[in-house]
């Protein structure tokens, strides 16, 4: 006659981007008491780089949750015990450190799962892989979410959008919005695809709230289905002074520690110039008009802008490079990764188009597009963000003409691009009405002297004069 043993398995934070250490945990999907299955997503995590959901690599009963949701974790630390083997979970443990001598004494009475390590979407895996199966319009082929336990319900939203059991769909910007302004999800309407939940669902049913004069409180709820207590709340009511505190991590946090470390690695110069730009301004609005870059393919400056700077690395590949100082080299790259500097809700991101100087403007108007809107979904995977040798910041879009941008780090050139704006100039002899802008190359001296940053400079603000040049400089 055997008893069943079960053995605790440890879940530990991975890295879900490259070389990141820490990562903040957003919403807790599971609760102790919970079963899970292999590939079953138990949280929510943002790092310095993407929101990113985390499946577990193991079946069974969710024993104890370490942190609670808004706790920041360094990569490698057990975040969840789970009780493996199907028998039912031992005692509560105390503590994630308690949890790891009562695993290894239990893999010693039973023979441990065949290891399958899963660091969302990549990483060493052993045996056979199994996709988490996806849920379709109105039923789950995945097993469902386990009921969270009772929240007090929004008021003004009687009837719940979604099954007991089930987790509302929403992409991770959505239920980021809805964790900041104190909205539980189970209770919003959704109208986008698929029963979706969209950020004007949230919108909506804050306002609701709001008319029907809910209390307000400092700090969003914990998540539906987060049993252990949140953590402190980011102070965002002025204190008696009118001060306000904004903690500093995740995108933020990764962003100022990359800009002092680049401002004071790199010896910085930057070099300005005017650039008349109407000829360009007139192609791009031919260009809107025509559709020849095809259908539903966006035009804008930018995109010329972008076309100019490819070009003229082209004529001058020295700059498509970085440092390399262990090695006291500089390595010039093959392939131009083109960054182009996002402002989204989460902070400044520099996704880039991969190989950019390859594409035709057509191409390169596809990509541009796709990059943008996936920044803005908050949809920029880690891997969008790596690699990049020389980035674009479009200042101009907030009206300001121009500036001395900070490299991103690694980088050997970053291109302001200004406000065009209708300035008097010097044309064919005569002072006239032109659509003028300024733009600042900002690029490391280690990597590039003046002559090497003057011509790249020049050589993109001719092009954008004279468009013409893109067909025979190209």
């Amino acid at each position: 006659m055997t008893t069943d043993v079960h053995s605790l398995r440890e879940f530990k934070m991975p890295d879900v981007g490259e070389g990141l250490t820490e990562a903040e945990i957003l919403t807790w999907y599971v609760k102790p008491g919970d079963t899970v299955t292999d590939g079953q997503v138990v949280c929510e995590v943002e790092t310095a780089k993407a929101a990113v959901e985390l499946p577990i690599p193991f079946t069974g009963v969710v024993e104890a949750l370490h942190f609670p949701a808004g706790t920041t974790v360094d990569v490698g630390t057990s975040i969840i015990a789970v009780a493996v083997a199907g028998a039912a979970p031992a005692a509560p443990t105390a503590a994630a450190p308690a949890a790891a001598p009562a695993a290894s004494a239990a893999s010693a009475a039973e023979p441990e799962p065949e290891r399958r390590e899963v660091l969302v979407g990549y990483g060493p895996r052993t045996g056979s892989a199994q996709r988490r199966a996806r849920r379709t319009n109105g039923a789950a082929a995945a097993p469902a979410v386990p009921a969270a336990p009772a929240v007090p319900a929004v008021p003004v939203t009687p009837v719940a959008p979604v099954a007991e059991g089930e987790r509302p769909l929403a992409k991770p910007p959505v239920r980021k919005l809805a964790k900041d302004l104190g909205i539980d999800l189970r209770a919003v309407v959704p109208t986008g695809p698929n029963g979706v939940i969209t950020r004007e669902d949230v919108h909506a049913a804050a306002n609701t709230a709001a008319e029907a004069v809910v209390e307000p409180v400092a700090a969003a709820p914990a998540p539906a289905a987060e049993p252990v207590a949140p953590a402190a709340a980011p102070v965002s009511v002025p204190n008696a002074a009118g001060d306000v505190r904004v903690p500093v991590k995740g995108v933020r946090k990764a962003t100022a520690q990359a800009m002092v470390a680049s401002a004071f690695t790199a010896p910085h110069v930057t070099e300005f110039v005017q650039v008349d730009v109407t000829r360009t301004m007139k192609l791009v609005r031919k260009l809107k008009e025509s559709g020849e870059l095809g259908a539903g393919v966006r035009v804008s400056p930018l995109l010329l802008v972008a076309k100019a700077l490819l070009t003229a690395v082209k004529r001058h590949p020295e700059i498509n490079a970085s440092w390399d100082e262990p090695a006291q080299e500089i390595v010039i790259r093959g392939a131009v990764n083109l960054g182009i500097a996002a402002a989204t809700p989460r902070g400044l991101i520099v996704p880039n188009i991969k190989d950019a100087g390859s594409r035709t403007l057509s191409q390169l108007a596809v990509a541009l597009g796709e990059l943008v809107e996936t920044a803005r979904q908050g949809k920029t995977s880690p891997a969008d963000m790596a690699g990049g040798s020389i980035t674009i910041t479009n200042v101009g879009v907030f009206g300001v003409d121009t500036g001395t941008p900070i490299l991103n780090p690694g980088e050997a050139a970053i291109l302001a691009f200004g406000a065009v704006r209708e300035l008097p100039w010097v044309h064919k002899g005569k002072v006239v009405p032109r659509q003028v802008t300024t733009l600042a190359l900002s690029f490391d001296h280690r990597l590039v002297d003046g002559e090497l940053g003057s011509k790249v400079l020049a050589d993109t603000a001719a092009i954008l004069e004279y468009p013409k040049r893109l067909i025979t400089w190209g």
